[in-house]
């Protein structure tokens, strides 16, 4: 297919401003983010879904599906979100691995079920320092709707977090803060 001249102009001008975004952050530019973290985070989910092994590998592939369906909830929420907001969200392959923080590997799949579980929780960890930020420029540029929207997301990963680091014998917080990586359960 031919994309005229004024498609080209189109898409040239939002990824101008995409790059300019993501140099001067909004909270449009942190929920791309976002958007990019769970993609790559239901990437993971089906990974470790497939391939995690152990006497209790059915309840966690169970727990595991049942996330990433939430979780697709949850990108597509964002996405109507960006788009009430008048922003672009993430939309290809590209776009979410330029604006991922979280990092895909295919060698998780060989890991015990346990580790495969801390890099998850490790995972919804590192997207809530995007959350928060996101949350603290929504309400600066006065996007209440946005903002309560990410408030919610923020709920939502802390109870995956808490969640799955029960499956571990951890408290929600274990090994996640700094002034718990000494602390005993």
């Amino acid at each position: 297919m031919e994309f005229t001249e004024a498609i080209k102009a189109q898409y040239a001008a939002e990824q101008k401003q995409s790059d300019h975004d993501h140099h001067n952050p909004t909270a449009g530019a942190m929920t791309n983010h976002i958007v990019s973290n769970h993609v790559v985070l239901t990437n993971r989910l089906r990974q470790l879904r497939w391939f995690v092994k152990g006497a209790n590998a059915s309840q966690l592939a169970a727990d595991f599906q049942q996330t990433a369906t939430e979780n697709s909830t949850w990108i597509d929420r964002l996405g109507d979100d960006l788009l009430d907001e008048n922003e672009i969200p993430a939309n290809i392959s590209a776009e979410y691995g330029a604006w991922s923080m979280l990092e895909e590997n295919g060698e998780i799949k060989y890991l015990s079920a346990a580790e495969m579980v801390d890099i998850l929780v490790h995972d919804f960890n590192t997207d809530n320092l995007f959350i928060t930020r996101a949350i603290a420029l929504a309400q600066k540029e006065d996007r209440p709707a946005l903002a309560a929207e990410l408030v919610s997301l923020l709920g939502w990963n802390n109870r995956q977090i808490r969640q799955y680091q029960a499956i571990l014998g951890h408290n929600a917080r274990f090994g996640l803060d700094e002034e718990d990586d000494d602390d005993e359960d």
